[in-house]
């Protein structure tokens, strides 16, 4: 059995990951697209931060997305969408406007 919750944790931690690298997600849509709480996102987070990803928060026109320092968006070059600028980057989790 701790075998499975281990497992479990460890596709959670995954499937967070993936969803922060689209640079699309913040805490409360990426509890909703797993289908676990905003405090176990921000667990999550955390400990993705402790295994050495550089996840940041940004804060763009329509509220905060988390992205992964220093990642290329694959369909553009860059990490900035068009329109879409970055006003503020915190390493805080949670902020959620």
């Amino acid at each position: 059995m701790p075998f499975e919750r281990s497992l479990e944790i460890e596709r959670r931690l995954e499937d967070v990951l993936r969803l922060i690298r689209t640079g699309r997600y913040s805490t409360p849509m990426l509890a909703e697209e797993i289908g676990v709480s905003i405090p176990t996102i921000s667990r999550c987070v955390t400990a993705l931060r402790a295994r050495g990803h550089d996840i940041r928060a940004e804060r763009h026109e329509d509220g905060w997305r988390y992205v992964l320092a220093g990642q290329q968006d694959p369909g553009k070059g860059g990490t900035d969408r068009p329109g879409d600028k970055p006003r503020k980057v915190s390493r805080l989790s949670g902020h959620d406007d």
